[in-house]
């Protein structure tokens, strides 16, 4: 790496390393075959767990009223390949990986750029510490995080049950509050929902409205197992 290169590396990151050789070893991916064999294999691990830790903090603090189902969705969206290889692409930093020859004729893998990606987290936090692999996560990853949070706010599996029912069911949903639990200020609801005379499976929620949300999106994924996935597909279209 060039010193011109890693000044560039480096402004993109948002981060000066005290040691050079970290850097170095997060971009170079197994296939580069070095004659001492090192990869940034075991930076993957490390940084991927520290990424899941980052992660799962920042949307415990900042929703204390999405619940673990909610919280563990957008997570699982926020740290997937995609996710992770699309943030580096858009950061240029693709541009840097060392492969070997067979990868470098062709455009890289997803899971390249991703294990990239945790592997700086983890150059990062080798080289100062948690708070500015923490940094590094955070302002990599925010946008996508609200992203993924407004999606979900956006999606009305309701709407979708309903269209699909009516459609290929000759049937409306209609849902029923089975259960409820906690005191009146913070009481939970859960919700089945009801098509042609069967309960399909219930969700919980902090309203009746979002236990109804849950349910139908449960419903759609139970349809989708039953009939080829159709539902649920339509689901993560909407």
């Amino acid at each position: 790496m060039t010193e011109s290169e890693r000044t560039e590396i480096e402004s993109i990151l948002g981060y000066t390393f005290k040691d050079d050789a970290k850097l170095e070893l997060a971009l170079t991916h197994s296939s580069s075959k070095l004659p001492d064999g090192v990869c940034n294999e075991r930076q993957e691990f490390l940084g991927d767990a520290i990424l899941g830790m980052v992660i799962s903090e920042y949307l415990y603090l900042q929703f204390p009223d999405y619940d673990e189902g909610e919280l563990t969705r957008i997570k699982s969206v926020v740290v997937s390949r995609l996710v992770l290889a699309t943030s580096l692409k858009e950061m240029t930093l693709d541009t840097f990986i060392r492969v070997g020859r067979g990868l470098g004729q062709r455009k890289l893998p997803r899971s390249v750029l991703a294990n990239v990606f945790e592997a700086i987290i983890c150059a990062i936090f080798e080289d100062n510490g948690l708070e500015d692999a923490q940094k590094f996560i955070l302002s990599s990853l925010k946008n996508q995080i609200q992203t993924v949070i407004q999606d979900e706010h956006e999606k009305n599996y309701k709407s979708i049950l309903q269209q699909y029912t009516q459609k290929e069911m000759a049937s409306t949903p209609t849902y029923k509050v089975v259960s409820q639990k906690g005191p009146d200020h913070s009481k939970q609801f859960q919700v089945v929902a009801v098509i042609g005379g069967k309960e399909y499976i219930s969700g919980w929620g902090r309203s009746k409205k979002e236990a109804e949300q849950r349910a139908a999106e449960q419903t759609l994924v139970q349809l989708g197992e039953e009939i080829g996935g159709q539902p649920t597909a339509a689901a993560s279209e909407a």
